[in-house]
């Protein structure tokens, strides 16, 4: 099992309609949990990679209702190289 996770920012916070689908996501095979952070207008979603893959789980989401705006990095970037060192 590879344990992978998926961050998504959401517009509108989601009616109860679409959280008890969301909750229903949680019975396809390969989805492990998920978690809101309502304050950040985010869902954090863990899946088995070698049951699904990004795109699969991005359907699950909207497919539940959810209105994804982005997909977020989960790693910050890379710090830019520094400047080289001018020689005087």
């Amino acid at each position: 099992m590879t344990r992978v996770e998926i961050l998504y920012r959401y517009g509108l916070p989601p009616t109860d309609a679409v959280t008890f689908a969301l909750a229903g996501i949680r019975e396809v095979y390969g989805v492990r949990h998920f978690r809101f952070d309502r304050a950040a207008h985010t869902l954090r979603v863990e899946y088995d990679a070698t049951r699904l893959d990004a795109a699969t789980v991005t359907n699950l989401v909207r497919g539940a209702g959810l209105e994804i705006v982005e997909v977020l990095p989960l790693a910050a970037p890379a710090p830019p190289p520094p400047e080289p060192a001018s020689a005087s």
